[in-house]
């Protein structure tokens, strides 16, 4: 006969073992895994002149929410880059948000803007970008400090992807897409 303490240790076992292989069978994804892509990404001949970006982000449920425009004017002084974004949304709202780019000591990026809390940390490998931060996100009268996971990918010599996933204290509240354009001088 089992005792009600030994049925807990046996269910409690089982959601261990189960939490372990999920654990195991969740593999991150590495920005090398992308470094033989091409074309590949030279972060300051693509963000340098005008580019505009069409984007949405959908809720954690996939709907999405919000739709957006970003006209940019990205320049360089040096190996300072200044990407100037400013936002038009769907319900008519406007941002701006003004990156300042430099290449850090270990080969990597780092980005700072008046919303990012902290910096910016990016790292290029191929066709690809990987960005990680904090962004102060105003929500309702509310800011919240959500972390964002952002890869973007230069498809041609115009074209780049982004997808963000976006998370507060590990759990996922949604995520954007954008798709850039670079304009033709």
């Amino acid at each position: 006969m089992m005792t009600p303490l030994s049925r807990s240790r046996r269910v409690l076992g089982a959601l261990l073992c189960c939490a372990t292989l999920g654990l195991a069978g969740c593999s991150s994804i590495d920005v090398q895994d992308y470094r033989s892509e091409r074309p590949q990404l030279d972060l300051r001949h693509y963000f340098n002149g005008r580019l505009d970006a069409h984007g949405m982000f959908q809720d954690r449920a996939g709907k999405v929410v919000k739709r957006f425009h970003v006209a940019m004017t990205a320049s360089w002084q040096g190996d300072t880059g200044t990407l100037d974004e400013r936002f038009t949304y769907s319900d008519g709202s406007t941002q701006r948000r003004v990156w300042t780019l430099t290449p850090s000591p270990d080969g990597g990026w780092v980005g700072r803007a008046d919303d990012v809390i902290g910096e910016a940390r990016g790292e290029i490998a191929g066709n690809t970008l990987r960005w990680r931060y904090v962004l102060a996100l105003p929500v309702d009268g509310k800011v919240y400090h959500v972390d964002f996971d952002d890869w973007m990918f230069l498809m041609d010599e115009r074209v780049m992807l982004n997808r963000s996933v976006m998370s507060k204290w590990g759990f996922r509240l949604g995520e954007v897409t954008l798709s850039f354009y670079k304009q033709t001088e």
